[in-house]
């Protein structure tokens, strides 16, 4: 028999209307990373940011404050305690 493929087990928790945060590890030398200012702001890594969206690999998430939405990687997540 074929084993299945194995699922990313922190992707699997983030889901539409879930509440995360980035991981500053994850997020420090990413490609999202490089296309932003050079210092990401604190409340990126403090949460938490509402999952509006999973699509892929990636979630749009939104802050509770005046600023855009943004798009992050699933692996770049980990969920708000």
């Amino acid at each position: 028999m074929a084993e299945a493929p194995a699922s990313k087990p922190a992707a699997a928790a983030i889901k539409k209307g879930a509440l995360v945060k980035v991981n500053r590890a994850a997020y420090s030398g990413s490609l999202e990373s490089q296309a932003s200012d050079t210092t990401a702001p604190d409340y990126l890594f403090e949460g938490p940011a509402e999952v509006l969206l999973v699509k892929g690999d990636y979630a749009q998430l939104r802050y509770r404050r005046p600023v855009p939405d943004i798009w992050l990687r699933l692996d770049q997540l980990e969920a708000f305690s």
